[in-house]
């Protein structure tokens, strides 16, 4: 099976870096993009963006200097580099050589800038959320942009292996539904608040990331076996699922 996750805003690029790495496969679009946001000024990322000042200046020279050549100087693995609420579950400071190995090989992480990373993808600092109506060549936002590229690659790399969808809605909208011929598994995690099942934001990307662990550290590579998962208190629900939504509950 493949995994696919969404990024993170917060970055850490202190930590050391694992000595094994890879390199981001769309290295055209990826320059073509930060050509774009290159022109923008700290107020225009700031309304593009929806952030503070603070932000908007950051990510003005993080675009400025960002570099054509990923090197362990200047980038980190995505895997590593990424530190939101789904990272924080992601056990990567215990992942041994073979953790690594088949991360890289079942998972996926979807990026506004990037496209699709392989965890030990080099990434340099970045802000660009797939949502954002950034106007290019290609289109009037980044789903325009991006259009059957990513999906492409995600089934070339899963070769009828099914797909496990644990990222948000406005990422796996990237993903061209119709260019796929894996089946998809979407994966939901509910709480049980007011007498009903319900999404909790931040306790759903917690969960994908529990889950994205699970599958790491158990090398699980049948979703069938994904249905076992019971960290910190969720249990697959027969009841609330069909045979392509999976709901967890606790």
């Amino acid at each position: 099976m493949l995994i696919l996750i969404s990024p993170a805003k917060t970055l850490d690029y202190s930590t050391p870096n694992y000595t094994n790495h890879s390199h981001p496969d769309f290295l055209s679009d990826i320059k073509s993009l930060v050509n774009v946001m290159k022109k923008k000024s700290a107020k225009e990322i700031a309304d593009l963006m929806h952030v503070s000042e603070n932000l908007a200046t950051l990510n003005e020279e993080r675009y400025k200097t960002f570099q054509k050549e990923f090197n362990p100087e200047n980038s980190k693995q995505a895997i590593l580099a990424f530190k939101g609420d789904v990272y924080t579950k992601i056990e990567v400071d215990s992942f041994s050589q073979e953790d690594f190995e088949f991360a890289q090989n079942h998972l996926r992480i979807l990026s506004g800038l990037y496209g699709l990373l392989k965890p030990l993808d080099l990434i340099q600092p970045y802000r660009l959320e797939m949502g954002t109506p950034l106007s290019t060549s290609k289109g009037k936002n980044l789903y325009e942009y991006w259009g059957t590229k990513i999906a492409k690659a995600i089934q070339a790399t899963a070769q009828g292996r099914p797909i496990v969808n644990l990222a948000s809605q406005e990422y796996f909208k990237a993903v061209d539904q119709k260019a796929l011929k894996s089946p998809v598994i979407t994966v939901q995690f509910k709480e049980f608040r007011n007498g009903k099942y319900q999404i909790i934001g931040l306790f759903a990307k917690q969960a994908r990331g529990l889950m994205t662990n699970f599958a790491i550290k158990n090398k699980i590579s049948d979703p069938e076996q994904l249905k076992t998962f019971n960290e910190e208190g969720y249990e697959f629900s027969e009841g609330l699922s069909s045979t392509f939504d999976w709901v967890f509950v606790r």
